[in-house]
């Protein structure tokens, strides 16, 4: 008996719809690619060892010049290519980040493609965007984001909730519970994160101060040249004692993004914190956030898987105040 050939795997890819506002009107940047001649989405495979969100800002950069922060997830678009495998790509909205953003020192050098893969990149109006994309699906992310845009949801801040990194176990450690390590797993999971917080346009980092959270940031804390802000009320012995505080602790932080530094910078924070007290931390944005997006937050122990992110988008200006108005999960590849 002949055994049928697996399927082809699918191949995934990340980009950005990135926006501006030019003299009030809403504005999507394009690129053109000569070998094709057809206008597109910024975007492109992922490559081993990457995320989605990574692979994003490293296109858009690659292909535009410009380095971007990741907004709200957009509708992807999956199509099959002409050898017959599927490509599914991931969109995101995305802002310009500005030069002196700490999530920039974070990032590696991004070299330019050449002119034969991206001869253009080209800033349009949202009409003129609908009668230039070639393909007719790309139009999709587009009308997701004039959604947003017209519910006034679209210019957003995300803030990163991170559980720490896998550490030693209690059993085998013979320390105090509050420096208790990192494995080795979980120091390479924290070098992972780096490249997802900047994505996001890390700017701040908050963290329990007990050991195994404060590492899992301070690869990225180093990258960026920022200081973490050690919240004593986050750490798992704390949170027991004083759950009422654990959560206003996360509420305060999050009621800051409207006073935060310059609210039309894109630039976000993370709040790295323990697998007992994510339930605390959960609720504290659930009271931040619609029926809508409480329903795809996290409901069941463990909430995330170590070194796992939750990012949460916020609105800074909202007629109730701060919102929370979409969340997302993403893992580093480790």
């Amino acid at each position: 008996m002949t055994t049928p050939p697996l399927p082809a795997p699918t191949i995934h890819a990340g980009g950005a719809v990135v926006w501006r506002v030019d003299r009030g009107h809403l504005q999507v940047l394009l690129v053109h690619r000569p070998r094709y001649d057809d206008w597109s989405w910024p975007k492109g495979k992922v490559e081993p060892g990457e995320s989605l969100p990574v692979c994003a800002v490293r296109e858009v950069g690659e292909e535009t010049g410009l380095p971007v922060v990741l907004g709200q997830p957009l509708p992807g678009v999956r199509y099959r290519l002409s050898d017959g495998r599927l490509k599914q790509c991931h969109y995101w909205a995305a802002r310009v980040l500005d030069s002196g953003s700490p999530a920039l020192a974070a990032r590696g050098v991004v070299p330019r493609c050449s002119p034969e893969e991206i001869d253009e990149a080209r800033w349009v109006t949202v009409p003129e965007a609908r009668r230039v994309l070639t393909r007719a699906a790309d139009r999709l992310p587009l009308d997701a984001l004039v959604d947003l845009w017209d519910d006034g949801h679209l210019d957003t801040r995300a803030l990163v909730v991170l559980r720490h990194g896998r550490a030693k176990k209690r059993s085998a450690w013979k320390g105090g519970e509050d420096d208790r390590p990192l494995t080795a797993v979980g120091l390479h999971q924290a070098v992972a994160a780096v490249g997802m917080l900047a994505a996001y346009g890390v700017s701040e980092v908050y963290t329990s101060p007990w050991e195994r959270c404060a590492a899992s940031v301070r690869p990225y804390a180093l990258a960026s040249g920022l200081t973490s802000v050690a919240v004593p009320e986050l750490t798992e012995a704390a949170a027991k004692r004083r759950p009422g505080a654990a959560r206003s602790a996360v509420t305060r932080l999050v009621g800051e993004f409207r006073h935060r530094r310059g609210v039309d910078v894109p630039e976000g924070a993370v709040l790295c914190t323990h697998r007992p007290v994510l339930p605390l931390v959960l609720e504290a944005l659930a009271s931040r956030a619609s029926s809508r997006v409480r329903a795809t937050l996290p409901r069941e122990n463990p909430y995330l898987r170590t070194g796992e992110l939750l990012v949460v988008h916020v609105l800074p200006r909202h007629r109730r105040g701060v919102r929370i108005v979409a969340a997302e999960r993403s893992r580093p590849p480790v």
